[in-house]
Formats: structure tokens, C-alpha cells, sequence
């Protein structure tokens, strides 16, 4: 397991950890230091790098943010160091690699826009090989005066990018050139949410048939149907992230459907804790199953690992990793027992290595 993290109060840069899938319990196996900011992970799907965001506002003296490349050692999971680009817009928060292999593509909270970095043969990044500044603003004044990329999420058919936009309450479509590396805009350029929602994290269901929202601001979880060979969404449904009666201040984050397609978990920040919800298979709607307490601050982002036994909390604001066993009759999730102290976890990302 690998643990991006805020380079203040303690943190170093990229932690490192192995994860027993038959207890939860996690071992620490190093450290990589000398990073600023590396708050998002992506591994590459050979499994062989590494990238991470350098959620910064200025890179080698300008305006700008930047991604870092890591070799992984597939024996024992460490990391070296390969190379640093920038990102062209500050602050970036979320990156994701195409299935190719050959594109990093990034989303710059801060600059309000999405760049592409394509991969060389060694897995180093290169310079943009494009940028896209997205323009306007929604209806809330402090958070939403302009635009703010907040994720970028790729389909199954690696032929549509998606990216949430929480400054302009739209999720932003564009088709991806393989090619050339361009983010083209597509027909159906992107999809509006309600006013003041804030779009935050977007993910598919294994299926490729829905697509599912959760929004920072008002606290919900919208869930699209998906038409792959349009690259179009329509949605479907809205639920709430938050249990019925919360007056307190909340703010939704993460979200990742169970590998099997029949759950759907979301994190609250304030309310601390995992919003969980059955998925129903011929529809992609939602049914609420209840919240579990992260036992943490801020659960920022977490993980399920790939056979989706575990699902792993990272408590942003109380530096913990929090193991929790899946049911896999209810979704539900019990903890185990297991805590990992971090200093501020921001991203998890599980890989399986050899043997």
C-alpha cells in the first residue's frame, strides 16, 4: 500500500506499507522523502511506476504545480525516483494513467484545468503534450468564484475523460486522442448538477453501464447512466452521503464501488465516516446501508483492495490508516483492529506484488 500525503506536520512524502489481506494488519516497509506535497497517487497499469501530484502553486519558479515518476520495485515494492514535470496549472490534486500506458493525465484544483503528460518508454514523464483551462463559476462565492478541477477519471473503454469541475457544478467530457495525446472536448461537453453542489471524485462501475458523483458542498452521491459508445451520461438519481438529521459541517470526499459492482462507499469529513450503499444490478441505483465511524478526523481518501475483503480509511487529520473487513453479504464494514499511524494520509493505492 502506498500513502500519499501532506508534506507538513511531520510527513516525508510517500509512505509505504505491506497489507495482510487475512487480518488488515499493515507493516511499515519505508518511506520516500524529499517530495512537497505528493497527495495523489496512480500506478500504472503494468504496475511497474509510480506517479504522484505535487500539490504545489509554483514549480521551478512559475505558476504551476507538478507530477513526479517512480520505478517500483516488483519485489519488494520500493520506489526510486525518476523524474519531475510540471503540471502548467497550480495545485494539482488527482491524476490518473490511461490503460495504455502512455498518458498521465492530471487535474490542477488550483489553476482550474487538466493537462496530459505522456510516459516514455522508461516511464518517465515528458512535457505537456496538452492543457486545457476550464473557464466560469458557480453560485457559491468563497469556494466557487472560478473553476477548480477536482478529479479526472478515464472509462473502460480508455476513450472518454471525465472531469469533475467543483467550481463549475459541471462534470467536463472529452474524448482522448491516444495519438497525439489531446483532450478533445466531446458532443455532449459535459454534464450540469444542481447549483452549489461542488463535483468532486467520479468513479465507473465494473459493469462500464453507470457512473457515480460524489459532490463536496451539498454532500451527495449522483449516479449516471452510461452509454460507452456515446461517451454520454444521464442521470439517474441523487442521494444524500450524510445520515438524515446531521447539523454539523461535513464535507464529502472520496468514493470507490466494491470490485464486485454490488457496493458503493463514500467518505464524510466532519461526520467522519464511510457512507455505504447496495447497488442495484439492473438499474445502478442506490439504496442507503448506513455510515460507519472512520475512527479518525477528515477521512480523506481510502481504498478496497482488489478482492474487496478490506477497505483501508486514511483519517487526514488524526494520521491514521484504518482497516476495516467488507461483509460481503451487506457491504457493511467492521473494524479490524489494525491502525497504521501516518502523518497526514491524504491517498491510498493497493498493488499486489509477485508471490
Amino acid at each position: 500500500m502506498y500513502v500519499g500525503t501532506y508534506t507538513r506536520g511531520g510527513s516525508k512524502g510517500i509512505y509505504i506499507y505491506r497489507l495482510d489481506l487475512s487480518s488488515g494488519a499493515l507493516e511499515s516497509a519505508g518511506v520516500v522523502s524529499g517530495l512537497d506535497n505528493p497527495s495523489f497517487l496512480a500506478i500504472h497499469p503494468e504496475q511497474g511506476h509510480l506517479y504522484a501530484v505535487n500539490e504545489v502553486r509554483s514549480f521551478v519558479g512559475k505558476p504551476s504545480g507538478a507530477a513526479s515518476a517512480f520505478a517500483i520495485d516488483r519485489g519488494t515494492g520500493h520506489l526510486t525516483f525518476l523524474n519531475q514535470q510540471a503540471s502548467v496549472g497550480s495545485g494539482p490534486c488527482h491524476l490518473t494513467v490511461d490503460r495504455t500506458g502512455k498518458f498521465v493525465l492530471v487535474a490542477n484544483y488550483g489553476g482550474g484545468s487538466v493537462t496530459v503528460l505522456p510516459i516514455d518508454d522508461e516511464g518517465r514523464l515528458g512535457e505537456a503534450t496538452d492543457f486545457v483551462q476550464h473557464q466560469g463559476g458557480s453560485v457559491d462565492p468563497r469556494r466557487q468564484s472560478g473553476p477548480h478541477a477536482h478529479s479526472i477519471t478515464l472509462d473502460p473503454t480508455n476513450r472518454h475523460a471525465f472531469a469533475a469541475d467543483l467550481g463549475l457544478d459541471k462534470v467536463l467530457i472529452y474524448r482522448l486522442d491516444l495519438k497525439r495525446g489531446k483532450l478533445i472536448p466531446h458532443d455532449q461537453p459535459w454534464v450540469q448538477v444542481k447549483p452549489g453542489a461542488g463535483p468532486r471524485h467520479f468513479a465507473f462501475h465494473p459493469s462500464g453501464r453507470y457512473a457515480y458523483l460524489i459532490t463536496e458542498l451539498d454532500n451527495t452521491v449522483i449516479a449516471f447512466a452510461y452509454d460507452s459508445a456515446r461517451g454520454s451520461l444521464q442521470e439517474i438519481q441523487t442521494v444524500p452521503a450524510l445520515p438524515a438529521g446531521f447539523q454539523g459541517t461535513s464535507y464529502a470526499a472520496d468514493l470507490h464501488v466494491s470490485p464486485a459492482g454490488r457496493f458503493l462507499y463514500g467518505s464524510n469529513r466532519g461526520h467522519d465516516s464511510i457512507a455505504i450503499f447496495s447497488v442495484e444490478e439492473g438499474s445502478g441505483r442506490l439504496t442507503p446501508v448506513g455510515h460507519e465511524p472512520t475512527q479518525g478526523r477528515t477521512p480523506r481518501g481510502f481504498a478496497l483492495d482488489p478482492t474487496g475483503r478490506l477497505l483501508l480509511v486514511a483519517n487526514q487529520d488524526s494520521n491514521t490508516v484504518v482497516t476495516f473487513r467488507v461483509d460481503p453479504d451487506t457491504g457493511g464494514l467492521r473494524a479490524t483492529g489494525h491502525v497504521a499511524e501516518v502523518p497526514t494520509p491524504v491517498c491510498l493505492k493497493l498493488m499486489t506484488l509477485p508471490g
